[in-house]
């Protein structure tokens, strides 16, 4: 009787044991950053042409870990570092920031990897990201930390008002490019040891991925016609008078050029799962 107990405590130890081993611990992420984030809980602002962001994507995948949305539509890294006390960010096991892509078209200044050694401020961009990761740190200094970079972008046509609209990252905006932009978060991450997802040069979303065609008036014959990237590049758009250039087949990486569909969402999350995984 008492070897068959023995046994059957030994048993039941070792399942136990198994089960804790598979058990992780409940953790909370902040994820900071822009329209790309936001649109997550926001699947109407995109005509419904998402069904989930990266963020749902991720928890689904790992669910004892559970995300508090901190995406703010349009905003630059830049305005992000500017308020930073009044966004209402909270401690957290982990912090995600997805920013750069306003910043470049916005304008804003990259500076240089000065600015985020010697903490000048938001002036810049690399001043703005130092701002954001004191901040987090001050929040909680064990927190893991994590960059993810601008994707590549073509011509974006904003789909409630045709009229916000935008070249794409394929030439320079103010003398400034947007690769310039992923390499400097990709610096600070290397210089901090945080995890890059370096989705600017992922090659499964660069230009001639992220939509299909664009549907745009041929300028000779004034007939609709599907051109692919970078044929469309120099067609004019007449947000006045022409059609979306995006129709629901062109839905490709992005729904709008810009934007992630869910093709490009679920391959901004695999990247993500990859890392967190291991927290």
């Amino acid at each position: 009787m008492k070897e068959s107990y023995l046994k059957k405590l030994i048993a039941f130890l070792t399942v136990l044991l198994l089960f804790a081993s598979f058990t992780h611990k409940e953790l909370t992420w902040v994820a900071l950053g822009d329209s790309i984030t936001y649109l997550n809980d926001h699947q109407n602002e995109t005509g419904n042409r998402i069904t989930k962001g990266y963020m749902t994507r991720v928890t689904e995948k790992l669910p004892y870990i559970h995300y508090v949305n901190q995406g703010h539509n349009g905003w630059t890294a830049v305005r992000i570092a500017e308020q930073i006390d009044k966004l209402g960010l909270i401690k957290a096991d982990v912090y995600s920031v997805f920013l750069g892509t306003n910043d470049w078209w916005g304008g804003k200044p990259l500076g240089h990897f000065a600015d985020y050694e010697q903490k000048t401020g938001p002036g810049t961009v690399y001043g703005a990201f130092r701002v954001i990761v004191d901040k987090m740190r001050s929040l909680n200094p064990d927190a893991k930390i994590l960059f993810i970079t601008p994707m590549q972008r073509v011509d974006f046509v904003y789909l409630g008002n045709y009229k916000n609209n935008a070249f794409g990252s394929y030439k320079a905006k103010n003398g400034q490019y947007l690769e310039a932009f992923a390499k400097a978060i990709d610096s600070i991450g290397r210089y901090e040891t945080f995890p890059v997802v370096d989705l600017y040069h992922l090659k499964s979303l660069d230009h001639k991925k992220l939509v299909k065609f664009k549907r745009l008036k041929d300028p000779q014959t004034g007939v609709y016609t599907n051109y692919r990237y970078p044929k469309f590049v120099d067609i004019p758009f007449n947000p006045e008078t022409d059609e979306y250039p995006y129709p629901l087949e062109a839905i490709d990486r992005t729904y709008d050029g810009l934007h992630p569909s869910d093709k490009g969402y679920e391959l901004i999350t695999q990247k993500l799962v990859k890392i967190m995984k291991t927290y």
